[in-house]
């Protein structure tokens, strides 16, 4: 990971819920394929937007808790947070300018 980060259960209220600008969660799991596609996506529109969005990861399997406060039922969820609450989601990989359009809904 580089322009991304990971949060856990334990760090999602402070990284997510309080942040000061939308965040893009995206829910995934290790043994996910479409996951391991969005990932190289999420990656640039990190890089090209950083300063407008945060975009994190979240391992559901690592982090059940949270997946299950926010009925994740498939990975990869990719979930645009502003002002604390989820306002957004898409499920499954999508293109690239799908996903920018996800997180323009937001700012």
């Amino acid at each position: 990971m580089g322009a991304t980060r990971a949060v856990t259960d334990a760090s999602f209220a402070a990284d997510v819920l309080k942040s000061d600008k939308p965040v893009l969660v995206d829910f995934w799991a290790e043994w996910c394929a479409p996951c391991r596609k969005v990932s190289p996506l999420l990656e640039e529109i990190a890089g090209e937007m950083g300063d407008q969005v945060s975009i994190v990861k979240l391992n559901i399997d690592e982090n059940p808790e949270t997946a299950r406060a926010y009925r994740v039922m498939s990975v990869p969820t990719l979930t645009v947070f502003k002002d604390g609450e989820p306002v957004r989601s898409i499920a499954g990989a999508k293109p690239k300018g799908e996903l920018v359009k996800l997180i323009q809904s937001a700012l």
